[in-house]
């Protein structure tokens, strides 16, 4: 309740001495600092009130509404901004992440591929990008992105994971398990990555590799993972 009530000074005392376009920008960014994402969208609006080009609020308020998980009402605001500044990398990437969220993956991809060709250097988008491809079955583009992303930094193991299932798609068990063993060696909680483990084990090697899949099976359960229960019933036990 006490920040709360911090926050309803501040905006009181805005209200108050009718500051400026640039004041309340500030402000509403420390409202983002603080996660008060609906304090920090009110101040936005006040900012586009005075001007409603101003890409940098626009932006921000689509990152607002993104934390709220109000995706859809997040894309026609990224639209804005980058009908406000087009030569910003953010607002395409940020609009990927929202149709990324939607699983819009082709639109995602689009706005991907804009981000990057307007600033490579944020290797960020390769990472996302690889979701989107990977979630339209492009596995071959997917794993390139992947790829990217790993050069930059080897030690991610979202991305190994990842990576490993854009292998299983592109029918590569063997690729698969050395990026799953990746994910595995550094997030040992990651119950998805010793559940696909296991299945692939089962799957592709059959008995040679029976008992190793139902460890990562078991393993996969006990952290939580319950559609391993099945594999075990029908496998393991």
């Amino acid at each position: 309740m006490k920040k709360l009530y911090i926050v309803t000074l501040l905006i009181a005392g805005l209200m108050g001495c009718s500051p400026s376009e640039e004041e309340l920008l500030k402000a509403g960014i420390q409202q983002m600092d603080t996660q008060n994402w609906g304090e920090a969208i009110i101040l936005f609006d006040r900012v586009l009130e005075i001007n409603p080009a101003n890409g940098t609020a626009l932006n921000a308020k689509g990152a607002a509404l993104f934390q709220e998980e109000k995706y859809e009402d997040a894309i026609p605001v990224f639209t804005a901004a980058i009908d406000a500044d087009s030569a910003s990398y953010k607002a395409w990437f940020n609009r990927g992440n929202a149709n990324l969220k939607l699983e819009n993956f082709k639109n995602a991809v689009s706005d991907y591929n804009m981000a990057t060709l307007l600033d490579p250097a944020q290797t960020d988008i390769y990472y996302n990008r690889g979701l989107a491809l990977l979630g339209m079955e492009e596995y071959e583009d997917a794993m390139l992105d992947f790829d990217a992303a790993l050069r930059v930094e080897p030690n991610q193991a979202l991305v190994h994971f990842n990576r490993g299932k854009a292998q299983l798609g592109n029918n590569d068990p063997g690729g698969a398990m050395q990026s799953l063993t990746e994910a595995i060696n550094l997030d040992g909680k990651n119950a998805a990555a010793y559940y696909l483990m296991g299945v692939t084990r089962m799957s592709a090697l059959g008995e040679a590799e029976k008992e190793e899949g139902c460890a990562d099976l078991k393993m996969a359960l006990q952290l939580g993972y319950t559609e391993a229960k099945t594999w075990i019933d029908d496998f393991c036990e």
